[in-house]
């Protein structure tokens, strides 16, 4: 059957219009679908919604066991401390790069955002939580340090969404050096890109270069840019000013009362006690002497359930993993026992390797069962690791001695400060076990930490049914 000319391009016309029709109801169902009503305000929602990038040291969320992931950071235990005196839990949620971190604010699916640059324009700042200073970093090889104008048309890295793209292409060079903004990654992992060759400059904050420094040792700072970067937490333009108002307080507080310093302190305070060629040489050690004592390692963790990388952390401090270690004193093996302690334990052979990384780690899984007070993770294992190196007579007489000086026994950053003075006479005096060398217990601890750190980046989890709450660092 053939139409007229005349109604078939009506019938035509009619026929677009209802696939238009359609078209247009199928784009607003898409966008309805995908749309997520702002959220009420904290108190209403009965929690505190906070976005975050995921960043050692600041913001790291582990798989645990459990049903819920481990999350720990500088970042998470300050923004946790603002919504308990709220009254209230915080939930994080992790956007995958700086725009969509502002984008959960500003559209509302969270209240607040962690450690933004202050002056996004599309958000309203609390005052600073921190500051950071830019460096560009390149490997050894990589230009000597020197002037700006050797950057000149040099490719050079950043995150995206960064404002070091700004201070780069704000540097005056002619021709000016070749900005390029890579996107999801964060700077740990542009520094780790640096490390591997895979691009020779980058532009970063000194936060994320110290860390990095104790998995890279080969990064070299080039050169200090122009500026310093504040970072503070992020609201909505609108509605978010009573909690900026109250974000204000709290950072101000905390400031004075010492939490802030305790927070940081807790994932900052060791970084630069190992140096670089120190790193290097645990780097190498982990190929080369590492796999022959690593099964030791996870059994131990089987029997203890203390984290097999954090024995083994112990033991390179004590030993180097040198399962013949002897001190002048006559400690001895890879966990470097005393005979007392190796009785104590039941070790007969304290050089063959696997007695004594067991019995090692039995001893300090017992420190800190036997710690007195309320100290908790990460506290409460850095204070049996400072046992494990001064016994726990003299911890305790050291945690009384920080009472007397009003500060806080269960607290690793108040100790920190009371253990180097045990060998002043005049504090020594008022121990019961005598004066003691509390500064190699300080050492001790914070290069545990190191090296943990380290173990807990290149080494994987080893999983046991009996995990422990000890290492939530």
């Amino acid at each position: 059957m053939h139409l007229p000319p005349l109604l078939l391009a009506r019938l035509r016309r009619r026929v677009a219009f209802g696939l238009g029709a359609l078209l247009v109801a199928a784009l607003v169902w898409l966008a309805w679908s995908h749309y997520t009503a702002p959220l009420p305000p904290p108190a209403e929602a009965g929690e505190l919604v906070v976005a975050t990038l995921v960043s050692p040291g600041l913001f790291m969320r582990e798989t645990t066991d459990g049903d819920q992931p481990l999350e720990s950071g500088a970042d998470h235990d300050l923004a946790a401390e603002f919504a308990k005196s709220l009254g209230l839990p915080a939930r994080f949620i992790v956007a995958a790069d700086a725009f969509e971190l502002v984008e959960l604010v500003a559209t509302g699916r969270a209240h607040m955002a962690m450690s933004l640059p202050i002056g996004n324009g599309e958000l309203t700042f609390s005052q600073p939580v921190r500051g950071s200073e830019p460096w560009l970093v390149g490997r050894d090889d990589a230009l000597e340090p020197g002037e700006p104008a050797a950057l000149a048309a040099r490719p050079i890295e950043v995150v995206a969404g960064s404002p070091l793209a700004d201070t780069l292409r704000g540097l005056g060079i002619d021709p000016p050096p070749q900005v390029i903004e890579v996107p999801e990654i964060d700077e740990m992992g542009l520094l780790a890109r640096v490390a591997a060759g895979r691009t020779p400059l980058a532009a970063v904050h000194d936060i994320h270069l110290d860390l990095a420094n104790n998995f890279y040792p080969q990064l070299k700072p080039l050169l200090r840019l122009p500026g310093r970067i504040e970072l503070g937490w992020g609201f909505a333009r609108h509605g978010g000013k009573p909690l900026v108002a109250q974000a204000d307080e709290f950072i101000a507080r905390a400031r004075q009362d010492g939490l802030m310093a305790r927070i940081d302190d807790r994932y900052f305070g060791h970084i630069k006690r190992v140096d670089n060629a120190g790193i290097s040489r645990f780097l190498d050690d982990m190929r080369t002497r590492l796999p022959a004592f690593r099964r030791y390692f996870q059994a131990a963790q089987e029997l203890t359930g203390l984290d097999w990388r954090l024995i083994a952390a112990l033991a390179y401090q004590e030993s180097h993993w040198d399962p013949l270690a002897t001190s002048p004193t006559n400690v001895r093996g890879i966990m470097m026992l005393t005979e007392e302690t190796a009785d104590h334990l039941g070790v007969k052979n304290r050089l063959d390797a696997a007695e004594s990384i067991h019995a090692g780690a039995r001893y300090l899984a017992e420190l800190i069962d036997q710690l007195p007070g309320k100290a908790k993770p990460p506290d409460r294992l850095w204070l049996g690791l400072a046992a494990y190196n001064l016994g726990m007579g003299h911890l305790r007489g050291a945690q009384a001695i920080a009472r007397g000086m009003k500060r806080d026994p269960d607290s690793w950053y108040d100790m920190k400060q009371v253990l180097p003075q045990l060998a002043r006479p005049e504090i020594a005096a008022r121990l019961k076990s005598g004066p003691a060398r509390g500064g190699e217990a300080v050492i001790l601890a914070d290069n545990v930490h190191t090296y943990y750190d380290i173990l807990s980046r290149f080494e994987p989890p080893y999983a046991t049914p009996f995990p422990r709450p000890l290492m939530q660092r």
